[in-house]
């Protein structure tokens, strides 16, 4: 069978065309187009619109060479649409990184406690999380006139088959959701000040959200009737489905612009210790639960090469290569990395409050880097552990940081495990099994669906050679 994986990430958009059966898992680039913020007076926007457009001539080239079977959609989390009582958008839905929900969580936990919150959503306290956006936007005239509200790939999914669902993997990510009963939790919701009529019917992973409507299928070419599966539309969720584990003593990095770091659980852990430790309990494929923790990731690379003008990766990663080690070492989770900017500036500013030295040149800036992010990993890891009780002897790194040849040893070097690295397209083979097994191309359970990955896709294996006592060192100058 073919189909087409829309998967949307920070900094861009695409179409993957994949030919899937028993034995089989072949994936290929239909269309990739960009995707980046807009700033409109004092508001941090996403285009949606443009990433719609995207989409619908992705899925035309998806289909050239044959009929697709079905579509599925992933993004990342946490954003939303507002709709009126017609189903018009009421404006581009607003970027993450935005300045609004500043001051916010403190102010909601004054009359929602964090410790409440917590018990029922059990996600990680994240100043932009959609529970913080939605508070931050009360009053608004959007708020007052919104009758639906749609997490970005449910919108996109709304506009292709007209039906409003929202798929439980992203839901999870809301802080609105009770992860226990997998339902929306009305008295959250409630006592947010959030209009509980907002939020549409949940699907599971799998399940068939619609089909691409005529005018659709006109704009496209495509010729029906074409089916659109809710698969793990949470990025994540259909990384974690892409990582090609062999047991369930695995930890997992699905690394790019954020780097998300956990252990896959059958229940959440949703304890005091958890909830200190800023850990997420996010659902998952077929009942799992993803219990991870948030570190800032590639963002921080990405962010210097935006303001290093005609910077290469590759030879400045050869170069970082010869850095000598822990040179420097800041907290990559420190806060003011979040917004975009001068993020070597950042880092020299950050060196400079932890008694640390400055790094001398990009070369020396881009290994304070991947050595500040492979400690954040081995701190994770470490973590996850140790609060779910499941122990673990490989690591995954699944999704773009999979190519990152000194990242991932370093991350082995500091966790003292094996990494392994792939498939770099973790997220849309996630989301194209899902589909496959939901039109029955494939089938059997979650680690069915991985022992194809692992016949598949290419892997890299990391072995550990690091020195423990200089990692323990390096992590106590940036933690105490």
């Amino acid at each position: 069978m073919r189909v087409a994986a829309v998967d949307l990430g920070a900094s861009s958009g695409r179409v993957m065309a994949a030919d899937v059966g028993p034995g089989r898992l072949d994936l290929a680039e239909a269309a990739r187009f960009p995707n980046g913020p807009v700033r409109l007076s004092n508001t941090l926007h996403w285009d949606v619109l443009a990433l719609y457009r995207g989409v619908l001539d992705g899925l035309g080239a998806a289909g050239a060479e044959a009929p697709l079977d079905s579509v599925g959609i992933d993004s990342w989390a946490i954003d939303f649409g507002l709709l009126d009582g017609t189903g018009a958008l009421l404006g581009n839905p607003v970027h993450y990184r935005d300045a609004r929900t500043e001051g916010v969580s403190e102010r909601l936990h004054a009359t929602l406690p964090a410790a409440d919150l917590y018990a029922v959503a059990g996600v990680q306290e994240l100043p932009f999380n959609t529970i913080y956006q939605l508070v931050a936007a009360a009053g608004s005239p959007q708020l007052e006139a919104a009758h639906d509200l749609l997490l970005v790939p449910d919108l996109l999914a709304y506009w292709l088959t007209g039906a409003r669902r929202t798929e439980i993997t992203n839901a999870s990510t809301t802080g609105l959701l009770d992860v226990r009963a997998r339902a929306w939790s009305k008295d959250l919701i409630s006592r947010a000040g959030i209009p509980v009529g907002l939020f549409a019917p949940l699907l599971e992973p799998g399940e068939r959200i619609g089909e691409l409507a005529p005018h659709v299928l006109a704009e496209t070419g495509l010729a029906g009737p074409v089916p659109v599966v809710a698969v793990g539309s949470h990025d994540t969720a259909s990384a974690v489905v892409g990582v090609p584990a062999t047991g369930e003593r695995f930890a997992y990095i699905s690394c790019g612009t954020w780097s998300l770091v956990g252990v896959e659980l059958p229940a959440p852990v949703l304890s005091a210790e958890g909830r200190a430790a800023n850990f997420s309990n996010e659902l998952g494929i077929d009942g799992t639960v993803r219990y991870l923790r948030n570190v800032m990731g590639l963002w921080l690379l990405q962010e210097c090469l935006r303001v290093w003008p005609g910077s290469h990766l590759t030879a400045m990663l050869a170069e970082a290569a010869a850095v000598p080690a822990f040179a420097a070492v800041v907290d990559a989770d420190d806060p003011t990395f979040l917004p975009p900017g001068d993020m070597p500036a950042r880092i020299a500013d950050a060196c400079k409050r932890l008694g640390e030295p400055v790094p001398q040149g990009r070369a020396a800036t881009v290994r304070c880097i991947l050595d500040s992010l492979a400690l954040a990993h081995r701190r994770a890891v470490r973590a996850a552990q140790e609060l779910s009780g499941r122990a673990v002897d490989v690591v995954h790194v699944v999704g773009g940081g999979a190519r990152n040849a000194l990242l991932c040893q370093l991350t082995a070097d500091a966790c003292g495990l094996p990494v392994v690295a792939g498939p770099v397209e973790a997220t849309a083979l996630g989301n194209v099994l899902v589909q496959a097994r939901s039109l029955g191309a494939v089938s059997g359970d979650l680690a069915a669906l991985r022992d194809l990955l692992v016949r598949t896709q290419e892997l890299t294996t990391y072995e550990p050679r690091g020195d423990e006592a200089a990692w323990a060192s390096a992590e106590r100058r940036v933690h105490g």
